[in-house]
């Protein structure tokens, strides 16, 4: 076990949802008893100068624009390092009054994505938001980003819409593969879930085996002192979760993604983003 994946990095940019992100991360970092890491990116991003205005106006009226230009974006880097510095300053003072310590701070520039993969040997467990201030209220510009920030990292990542809630329960979809014993060694071991009533879902009809494993792994978590609560339900995999959860007011869902290239790729595709999407809960993707 690596002793330094100790530190939960939440990564805000300043939309509604960090917020729920800073709530969702001291949540975490109560229940694992770790030290919190707050992450603000400054993401590049094309410079004036950089365009070929040449031919378009005249050589001197060229190069006053051009620097005037560059002014600008000194300018903008400049507010957007001081909003950065705020914002963290802000983040900070919120999850501290809920009681967390220590907190650190980083401000950085490049991507998120990048930067959450360059932290994350020191990372128990990320924490991000479905939409950033560039796209808010439209989670499907920035689903790309989600999906590429699971298939980077080996850390399990929370994810939370615009608001979150300490769950009183959560889900998790079994279906008897190794995927999904993977994510109940993980639930088990983890330590974050502990006292939190467990459903435990079954889509569609199963075999004999699947069954057995079924009752086995419901056994298993009652053993470890989880409630459970086991239901096999029917229709399309994600609709009946997603509808379940509704239903039931499940409070967080626990997602796998596991190297096999095969089902990584099945399991990372279209299902996993329609759940991240359209869940009224927080997610953890385990890995």
């Amino acid at each position: 076990m690596n002793t330094e994946r100790e530190q939960i990095i939440a990564s805000i940019d300043g939309s509604v949802g960090s917020l729920a992100v800073c709530d969702a991360a001291a949540w975490v970092a109560s229940r694992l008893e770790r030290s919190l890491l707050l992450l603000h990116t400054l993401e590049r991003r094309p410079q004036h100068g950089a365009d070929d205005w040449s031919g378009t106006i005249g050589l001197g009226a060229q190069t006053e624009l051009l620097e005037r230009m560059a002014q600008l974006d000194e300018e903008r880097g400049k507010l957007a390092l001081q909003y950065g510095k705020t914002l963290l300053a802000e983040a900070e003072k919120r999850v501290s009054d809920r009681g967390i310590e220590p907190i650190r701070t980083l401000l950085r520039h490049g991507d998120f994505v990048e930067a959450l993969v360059e932290l994350e040997n020191k990372a128990r467990l990320m924490v991000v938001g479905k939409v950033g201030t560039d796209h808010a209220g439209e989670f499907s510009a920035l689903g790309s980003h989600i999906e590429s920030l699971i298939r980077q990292v080996h850390t399990s990542i929370l994810i939370t819409g615009a608001q979150f809630t300490p769950p009183t329960s959560f889900m998790l979809a079994y279906d008897g593969r190794d995927t999904a014993e993977r994510s109940l060694d993980r639930i088990v071991k983890g330590g974050l879930l502990g006292g939190l009533p467990c459903h435990l879902v079954m889509v569609g009809k199963q075999d004999a085996n699947q069954t057995a494993k079924f009752e086995g792994a419901s056994q298993r978590l009652e053993r470890e002192g989880y409630t459970v609560i086991p239901r096999v339900i029917e229709g399309n995999v994600t609709d009946a979760l997603l509808t379940y959860q509704r239903e039931q007011e499940v409070g967080l869902l626990i997602m796998g993604a596991f190297s096999h290239s095969k089902v990584r790729h099945l399991f990372l595709g279209s299902n996993t983003i329609r759940m991240i999407q359209s869940s009224l809960a927080p997610l953890i993707v385990l890995r």
